[in-house]
């Protein structure tokens, strides 16, 4: 993990076409803005764990539903 320390209204450039500028800092808060792709998905991260999850959850119970119309077709 790489670590930088910046200050309110500076960047930091990921790949020549995503910037990350610290916008604000209030004691434990700090707010960020990111600029990036539309092609790019941008979400925090307990969203994208979520969403992830969710996502195992219907593969998992779309192989399970298939196994059982395997068995009751045979």
């Amino acid at each position: 993990m790489l670590v930088l320390s910046r200050k309110p209204k500076e960047s930091i450039v990921i790949n020549g076409d995503i910037t990350v500028s610290v916008l604000r800092v209030d004691n434990d808060n700090v707010r960020i803005g990111i600029e990036a792709p539309k092609t790019i998905p941008v979400m925090r991260k307990e969203i994208y764990q979520e969403i992830s999850q969710n996502n195992l959850a219907a593969a998992g119970s779309n192989i399970d539903e298939l196994k059982k119309k395997q068995l009751v077709s045979s």
